[in-house]
């Protein structure tokens, strides 16, 4: 045989030999990795958070449950505190982690939300609590729902409109209070916006990153409508339904603009709930159970645990806010909200008749 022939015999391409070597090289640098890592103690290795995952909302009356009822110890009225924060309150419901906390109270207006000395029903800033909160649990929503009792004054509005419904020589609310409705919400958005950066600052203090963590600022649900029966002033809907009709498509709509509006410019999450009762407001339907919203509502109840300072508004206070069933409806369509990842959504009556989060087109600036 000649050397030439030899040479064909045993020779190998370079590329395929090349490729064999780093794939020899490859399995044995993946076993050092791999025994090099075991040899890393356990105590020094990144470990997983071990805290409880929580979704939190931090508000006013709707967030904390007002009108759901089965109001938690502490919070019905003993000892002057009327947060009347509810189980069936709808962050109960988002079913978004392992626990939910509600550090919402009704009544509350911006500074209380925010850090500083504003109390609320005995109640300190909810910033504060969440810096907490925040400390406990891994948390991965947080929800703020506020503004309705500050320059707006959603029940002051809502009282006039029962007013001039029981003395029309009053005037419509709709006349005396629309034109002034611009001037509210250019007032109340910068509060907002306010509560927001210190809900964001509570966070931070906690240890979070801003992307962390969903954050949802939420509008109102019209708790009216003119499409009401008959009867419906001796029902528990003691307005016009002009004044109704307005509130439906002017106040709610005008106060979710806003609210759209601060979310855009904080950068955070925000959720349309303006219409989120449609067709199952107060007196919309036969029979109060069947609505979303509750009517005028009498607890008689606040007198057993708030005794004589429960005469006045506290028994009246769970009057047009969400019952437990809207509650539930809005809790999952929040759940829906934060999972599905858009920035911005509504929450609408789906054809199951079911709410459910539909992405929004961009709300008009407010004036």
């Amino acid at each position: 045989m000649s050397c030439s022939a030899a040479w064909e015999v045993v020779s190998v391409s370079p590329v395929p030999a090349a490729r064999r070597v780093l794939a020899v090289l490859a399995v044995l640098a993946a076993g050092l990795a791999a025994g090099l890592l075991s040899a890393v103690p356990a105590a020094a290795r990144p470990a997983a958070d071990p805290r409880p995952t929580a979704v939190v909302a931090l508000g006013d009356s709707t967030a904390s449950g007002e009108g759901a009822e089965d109001y938690e110890p502490g919070t019905r009225g003993e000892n002057g505190n009327w947060c009347h924060r509810s189980p069936a309150a709808y962050v109960h419901h988002t079913g978004l982690a392992d626990a939910s906390v509600n550090l919402a109270c009704s009544g509350a207006d911006t500074t209380q939300v925010r850090f500083g000395t504003s109390t609320q029903h005995t109640e300190g800033s909810q910033a504060e609590r969440l810096v907490e909160v925040a400390t406990r649990h891994r948390v991965t929503a947080v929800t703020l729902q506020i503004g309705a009792n500050d320059d707006v004054a959603l029940t002051a509005t809502a009282v006039a409109c029962i007013r001039t419904f029981v003395d029309p020589t009053v005037g419509p609310c709709r006349n005396t209070i629309g034109p002034r409705l611009a001037e509210r919400m250019a007032a109340l958005a910068p509060k907002v916006e306010a509560a927001v950066a210190d809900v964001r600052a509570a966070m931070r203090r906690a240890g979070y990153a801003d992307a962390a963590y969903a954050f949802v600022l939420a509008s109102y649900a019209s708790p009216i409508t003119e499409k009401m029966g008959p009867l419906h002033g001796v029902e528990g809907c003691p307005y016009s339904r002009a004044d109704a009709e307005w509130g439906r498509t002017a106040l709610f709509p005008e106060l979710s603009a806003t609210l759209a509006a601060v979310a855009d410019r904080a950068g955070v999450r925000f959720l349309d709930l303006s219409r989120a009762t449609e067709g199952y407001e107060a007196c919309s339907r036969p029979t109060r159970d069947a609505e979303w919203q509750r009517r005028i509502t009498v607890d008689p109840r606040a007198l057993v645990y708030g005794r004589l300072d429960a005469i006045g508004l506290h028994l009246f206070q769970e009057s047009f806010h969400p019952s437990a069933t809207g509650h539930a409806q809005i809790g999952g369509c929040l759940g829906e909200f934060v999972r599905g990842g858009d920035r911005r959504a509504a929450c609408l009556v789906g054809p199951d008749g079911r709410l459910h989060a539909e992405t929004a087109a961009p709300a008009p600036a407010a004036a």
